[in-house]
């Protein structure tokens, strides 16, 4: 003999399934690597060797932007390589953020 179901009530069985569906989604996309997040722009970096006469306010006009601030390049590239914009010497080599 077959047992029949009755649906009771649509609304808890319409809940039902939505929060079945939305759990099954999120572990399927858990298991799959689907919720790794990551930036759209990837920062990527140019390596230099500071030759004789360079500036950091030189390298940073010459690798920035042309809509960003020199200061803020400049502060960017002592930030990436912990110095202090009067402590680069010839043959050091630095990385400076490439602007896209």
């Amino acid at each position: 003999m077959k047992t029949k179901y009755r649906i009771k009530s649509k609304f808890r069985f319409t809940l039902f399934l939505t929060i079945a569906m939305v759990m099954v989604i999120s572990i399927t996309g858990t298991m799959l690597g689907e919720n790794h997040a990551e930036s759209l722009t990837k920062q990527t970096y140019s390596e230099i060797i500071v030759q004789s006469g360079d500036t950091l306010w030189n390298l940073a006009k010459e690798f920035g932007p042309d809509h960003k601030d020199v200061r803020e390049v400049v502060y960017e590239i002592c930030k990436l390589n912990d110095i202090a914009a009067d402590s680069i010497y010839p043959g050091q080599t630095i990385l400076i953020p490439v602007y896209i």
